[in-house]
């Protein structure tokens, strides 16, 4: 195998497990340690891996920005028809707060082409960064602990911030959308709490969701569907989900 071969092969195993072995690798590959820890050494360099005692892990950060950038290239039609529904819902000079969302990056991308004036508050540093371009925008930033693979700020700091807002209307982004079960979900405890402080605060509050988001599921429902205006989505759902949705009190919003 020639050295480009077993580097390769030696990125993959560590994108399966997480972590490598030096002694591990040296017995699979038919080799010396310290042939593995100059592959390892290199690949450091190269910004692929960090080397550990005895082996090597994978870069967290950028595995973050990757997981943060393949969600904004995914069902991105979808994404804009349910921002431009969502967008129909909001009055000039109402303060808007935009949740962690990829949804609500298309939703900025609306407004900033707007000759209207908003006040946004959000805790998504894309959006924050989008909304920049509009100067009739004044736009207010949530801190807080950074969630990298998430894009934004949520836990302690940031629920004390959203407790002292009063926002006009929210749209705030889920995992999944259980309708019978009348919960929505997301996978970040910190998230979903400020998740739900922002639904509690605001006047009107919905989630932005594509329709495949009522077949998913997280591990942290933050909070029950009835209290919330709405679930904006992009396609009509199957019909006991509609079924579902008018037992239970629950509007769905479509393009």
């Amino acid at each position: 195998m020639f050295l480009e071969e077993r580097q390769e092969k030696i990125l993959e195993l560590l994108e399966e497990n997480g972590k490598v072995l030096v002694k591990e690798l040296a017995e699979k590959f038919s080799v010396t340690e310290d042939s593995i820890r100059k592959d390892l050494a290199a690949l450091e360099q190269d910004g692929k891996l960090k080397r550990t005692y005895g082996g090597a892990v994978v870069i967290r950060e950028k595995l973050h920005v990757a997981e943060a950038i393949k969600r904004r290239t995914l069902d991105v039609e979808a994404k804009r028809k349910i921002a431009a529904a969502a967008f129909k819902l909001i009055s000039p000079r109402d303060m808007i707060f935009l949740d962690i969302s990829t949804i609500n990056i298309a939703l900025a991308d609306l407004l900033i082409k707007s000759n209207n004036e908003y006040k946004v508050v959000t805790n998504m540093i894309d959006v924050m960064t989008i909304l920049t371009l509009n100067p009739k925008i004044d736009v207010i930033s949530i801190g807080g602990h950074i969630n990298r693979s998430r894009d934004g700020f949520c836990g302690g700091m940031s629920y004390e911030y959203v407790s002292r807002l009063k926002p006009d209307i929210s749209f705030i982004g889920a995992v999944g959308v259980d309708v019978k079960e009348n919960s929505v979900s997301t996978y970040n405890i910190d998230e979903g709490i400020t998740k739900a402080k922002v639904i509690q605060v605001s006047k009107r509050a919905y989630i932005v969701a594509q329709a495949s988001k009522f077949s998913t599921d997280g591990n942290y429902n933050f909070a029950s569907l009835d209290s919330l205006s709405g679930v904006i989505t992009d396609s009509k759902p199957k019909s006991d989900i509609c079924n579902a949705a008018e037992n239970h009190g629950i509007n769905i919003i479509l393009p």
